[in-house]
């Protein structure tokens, strides 16, 4: 990230609790934070999930998918996650490789 960059945090554990699985909150978030945040080229994004003991495939896919499938999976470069625990790590990784095999063969 160059110094040209703006940085914006989201934490994850206000809105979605310690086990994020409410897709209607990470829907909320996509659209009324991460999209448009992401509509700025110079902002990176952290998703802050320190607390987040656990989430759900469709709660990060609700989160990120719709990012990845308008902006690329170039995207991941300014959607950082920050204090994941390895569960979480886990599903997000699964997530991010499904989008990214998807997105091939769209």
């Amino acid at each position: 990230m160059n110094a040209a960059n703006k940085s914006v945090t989201i934490n994850i554990l206000k809105d979605a609790g310690s086990f994020a699985e409410n897709k209607d909150v990470a829907k909320s978030l996509r659209e009324n934070q991460i999209l448009p945040f992401l509509a700025d080229k110079d902002t990176v994004i952290t998703l802050d999930f320190e607390g987040v003991e656990d989430t759900t495939q469709s709660f990060i896919h609700a989160l990120i998918s719709e990012a990845i499938r308008k902006h690329g999976i170039d995207v991941l470069d300014r959607l950082l996650f920050r204090s994941c625990s390895d569960d979480v790590k886990n599903i997000v990784r699964i997530v991010t490789d499904y989008m990214q095999y998807d997105g091939s063969n769209s």
